[in-house]
Parts: structure tokens; C-alpha cells; sequence
């Protein structure tokens, strides 16, 4: 099965959802990426037990540290499925790039991080 999303998506595998750590998520939003998106496995459904959940304390988590530095929570995103759910992982995509693309670019890349607040 072919899946069809945007082509400025850049995947990267990891054997768990659970091994995401905050500064890895940071460090995406640090290095320029508009948005981030975590997708786990189902709750309950975790193959390492509860990494799913680990990892969406993490996301959250980063969401409030990018909120208190002026920059929209929703960059970063988390969403439970199964390996079986690939046309669904596709259309989660899709809307995350169109909401990513309705924030804009980064303000990281152009260094306006935080100044629209302090304006």
C-alpha cells in the first residue's frame, strides 16, 4: 500500500515512542522544523508496556515549555494508532500540515520567537 502524504514530511523510526525524550522534541523546533508530530502506538496497546504513555507526558510537557517561550503548543503533536492503521496515519499527517501550514513558518528560522508578544 502506497501511502500519499505531503513530501516535506521527514520520518524518522524509533523502536518506541517511549525512547522520545524531551530535548529530542526541542531539539526539532531548535534545528527549524515548523512542527512535530508523535505518532505511538495505541493506549493500551504499547509493545514496551507504557511507552506511548511516557512519551505523551513528554509532548505535553514540551507543549507548555513552547507555549512560556511564545510559540504555538500545537507545533508539537502527539496521536495514537496501530501499525494497521496506515491510511489513517496518512490523513493525520495531511492535517498536520495543513495546521502547520496555518501557523506559518517557524519564527525560530527567521529569530522571531518570542518577540511577537513582547511587541
Amino acid at each position: 500500500m502506497r501511502l500519499n502524504y505531503p513530501p516535506n514530511v521527514r520520518i524518522v523510526k524509533v523502536p518506541c515512542t517511549g525512547r522520545i525524550a524531551e530535548i529530542h522534541l526541542l531539539k526539532a523546533v531548535e534545528l527549524g522544523a515548523d512542527g512535530v508530530l508523535v505518532a505511538g502506538c495505541l493506549e493500551g496497546d504499547c509493545h514496551h508496556q507504557c511507552g506511548n504513555l511516557r512519551a505523551k507526558k513528554r509532548v505535553v510537557h514540551v507543549q507548555q515549555i513552547l507555549k512560556s517561550i511564545g510559540l504555538e503548543p500545537e507545533r508539537v503533536a502527539m496521536y495514537n494508532l496501530s501499525a494497521g492503521m496506515g491510511p489513517r496515519f496518512a490523513e493525520i499527517v495531511r492535517e498536520m500540515t495543513e495546521k502547520i501550514r496555518e501557523l506559518g513558518p517557524s519564527p525560530i528560522k527567521s529569530g522571531r520567537a518570542g518577540k511577537e508578544k513582547a511587541a
